[in-house]
């Protein structure tokens, strides 16, 4: 009798137990399908320092390089022998205009909405400041207001989009014109980088190790 009460009452605390897992497992897989996977990563090829950088650096096969503004012509892929960790990156300190380097995914735009974040690893000198840019679906090319300024040595940064503020962005000039208010990323084409500035040389320019986005892919033929 004890023995039938004792496994009766086992056999309650296991059904308990399984569907706590369950709902734990449930309630956690689903908390975190609302934040977006990796849409793309570059990180550059590991080949000869060239200016300008072309697609050849492109290290990602799905990735369409673009370089805009009066100074692309001399944004270089640079690398150096020492520091022995030191990285391939793209480098502005020859620019002798505004310039912009974009990527896009030959398939897909990207959805950037929500939760959607872009990482870098960077490295600014001088008043260097790192913004972000985007071109919508629409042909709007849009640069944020916060941006990655100086340090010392190579540091990862963080963007979370939905924190931005944007500014509507003259492509030709790669000059902000007005605030852009309330803006639509759920189709966005080109996802890229500038400081808004020339290349000043090694003390006042702006580098880019690699950069990381989440989003949501959205297919470009939709």
């Amino acid at each position: 009798m004890i023995q039938s009460i004792y496994y009766q009452g086992l056999k309650k605390l296991l059904h308990i137990c399984l569907i706590s897992v369950f709902f734990h497992s449930f309630f956690t897989n689903c908390d975190a399908q609302y934040r977006p996977s990796l849409f793309f990563r570059e990180d550059w090829r590991e080949i000869a320092a060239a200016t300008p950088v072309t697609q050849t650096h492109v290290a990602n096969k799905k990735l369409i390089l673009g370089l805009y503004g009066p100074g692309c012509d001399s944004i270089r892929k640079s690398h150096h022998d020492t520091p022995a960790d030191d990285p391939y990156y793209v480098w502005s300190g020859l620019c002798k205009g505004n310039w912009i380097v974009t990527l896009k995914n030959n398939t897909s735009y990207v959805d950037l909405s929500g939760y959607a974040k872009i990482f870098w690893r960077s490295k600014q000198s001088g008043l260097r400041c790192l913004h972000l840019v985007l071109k919508l679906a629409d042909g709007t090319w849009l640069v944020s207001s916060q941006c990655d300024d100086l340090s010392r040595d190579w540091r990862i940064h963080e963007i979370n989009i939905m924190d931005i503020s944007w500014y509507v962005l003259d492509i030709r000039s790669v000059i902000e014109t007005r605030p852009a208010g309330n803006v639509n990323l759920s189709r966005v084409d080109e996802i890229g980088f500038t400081d808004l500035m020339t290349g000043g040389g090694s003390d006042a320019c702006s580098r880019v190790d690699w950069i990381e986005v989440y989003g949501k892919p959205v297919d470009r033929l939709n």
